[in-house]
Order: structure tokens, then C-alpha cells, then sequence
């Protein structure tokens, strides 16, 4: 089985991207919506514990936590220190899964692969990207966003370029989403070859 982490920064495809692993076959893992059950499953007790005015109605109020340790790095180091190890059993419990499934390819749908160190965790790393006026064009036409937002996540996350220096595969999704399917499809079999010839 070969396992590989996905990532981009915000506004790139790795959603459309992640979809088109699963549809090729991969059995992909989503590390959002891991933590999304988490915050209304397993991880709302401890949190409870550490931050009482973060749960409303037994489940993690992301806005409420959210404006509790985005300013101090301390309660975030926490926060993330509770959280870690919860979505790190979940991906342990998919990988397994996926093995017993004898499926040779693993896809870890991971936002900030690099910047947690996660990619040192996989085989190979799939960078999603595309150029800068498309990612800030479909940024900014989701609900809610602004050009203060945008530019705020943008400079938390690894810049488009240095990702794409650490990536072994690159897609391109600013040419459109069959160009998109034909990258992932020759990934697939590329890494397919590789799994079988590993069993």
C-alpha cells in the first residue's frame, strides 16, 4: 500500500482534487472532517475541561474556541496538545482499516501537511495549485470572505511555491477540473504499479 499525503493552500481544488482520488479508487482520509466529528464526538470533553465557554449544546462551538486561542499561543499549544492525538488515533484507525481492505492506495487529505511535519509521515506528497489570481478569485467569492480574511490565512500557510519544490506530484487546477482528472488518473496508476509490486 502506498500512502499519499494531499495538500495545498486555500483556494487551490484540494477539495475537487480529494474527490477525484476517491473516485479513482484511493481510499481517501479527510483530516477537516475528522476533526469536525471530533469536535462533536470524542474531543468535547476534554476541551469542556479546558475551556468550558467553547461548548454549547455538546458540541465544540469552533467561533467561540476560535476567538479563545487564536491570539495566545499557549492555549493554542494546548488546544492542539488535547486534539493531536484524537485525530492521529482516527487516521491510525483508517490506514488499518484500509489495509485490511487491501487497497493500494491511501490518500491523507491534510490542509497543513508541511506545516505539522505530516509529510514526513507518507510515501509521496500531491500538491494541488494553481496560479495566484485564481486561488484569490475563488477565495474571495466564497460567503463570507474578504481581502482582510484571505490575506490573513494566506500568510499562515507554506507559500504555493515552496510546497510545490517539496511535492513529487503536482496538480495544476487552474487549467480546469479534466486536466485535473488526467493528473490524478496517471498518479494512480503510477503509485498503483508501486503497491502491487509490493505485496
Amino acid at each position: 500500500m502506498v500512502i499519499l499525503g494531499l495538500t495545498g493552500s486555500i483556494g487551490m481544488g484540494k477539495s475537487t482534487t480529494s474527490k477525484i482520488f476517491a473516485e479513482a479508487g484511493a481510499a481517501v482520509y479527510d483530516a477537516d472532517a475528522a476533526v469536525h466529528a471530533l469536535y462533536a464526538g470524542k474531543a468535547v470533553e476534554p476541551v469542556r475541561s479546558a475551556f468550558p465557554c467553547a461548548v454549547k449544546d455538546g458540541q465544540i462551538d469552533r467561533e467561540a474556541l476560535g476567538k479563545i486561542v487564536l491570539n495566545d499561543k499557549a492555549k493554542m499549544m494546548f488546544l492542539e496538545s488535547l486534539i493531536h492525538p484524537l485525530v492521529q488515533e482516527v487516521e491510525t484507525g483508517f490506514i488499518q482499516q484500509a489495509k485490511n481492505d487491501r487497497r493500494k492506495v491511501v490518500v491523507l487529505d491534510v490542509p497543513l501537511l508541511f506545516e505539522v511535519g505530516k509529510h514526513m509521515a507518507v510515501d509521496a506528497v500531491v500538491v494541488v495549485s494553481a496560479p495566484y489570481d485564481v486561488q484569490r478569485q475563488r477565495v474571495l467569492e466564497r460567503p463570507g470572505m474578504t481581502e482582510e480574511k484571505f490575506a490573513a490565512i494566506y500568510a499562515k500557510q507554506l507559500n504555493d511555491a515552496e510546497k510545490c519544490k517539496r511535492a513529487h506530484f503536482i496538480i495544476d487546477t487552474g487549467r480546469g477540473i479534466e486536466p485535473a482528472r488526467r493528473a490524478v488518473g496517471a498518479i494512480m496508476r503510477a503509485v498503483s504499479s508501486i503497491a502491487s509490486r509490493m505485496v
